[in-house]
């Protein structure tokens, strides 16, 4: 399976968000993917088996649970695949930075440095 087939799937992805946090147990796993997505312990364990099978996750056996963690070599090479095409974001990117930090120093520098005063009126 390529590596964006299997990130095309948000449960899949949503996975790997949590194991990036630190290792889970699979039970741990499911009670999120459960609650976020309405969807039961085999549907889990089969995109379990996909991350696994796919390089993108490692499971480990501690007593009776199994510990899953984040295989972080597919992710770095679907990283410098992107590589390639950053050009495409980062200057907008750096742009769109550069407009919201000018709007906010605007904002703050139309802002009257004292409280209003003209309300005092209104207190009687």
């Amino acid at each position: 399976m390529h590596a964006f087939d299997v990130l095309g799937d948000p449960v899949r992805r949503r996975i790997l968000e949590l194991l990036s946090e630190g290792e889970c147990s699979a039970g741990q796993v499911t009670e999120v993917a459960a609650a976020e997505f309405g969807i039961s312990q085999p549907t889990v364990s089969g995109h379990l088996r996909v991350l696994r099978e796919n390089g993108f996750a490692t499971v480990r056996r501690e007593g009776t649970r199994r510990l899953y963690a984040v295989e972080p070599a597919p992710l770095q090479e679907i990283d410098q695949w992107l590589e390639g095409f950053r050009r495409f974001w980062t200057g907008p990117l750096d742009a769109l930075a550069t407009e919201l930090a000018r709007g906010r120093r605007e904002r703050r520098m139309s802002r009257p440095s004292h409280p209003d005063s003209s309300n005092e009126g209104d207190r009687q």
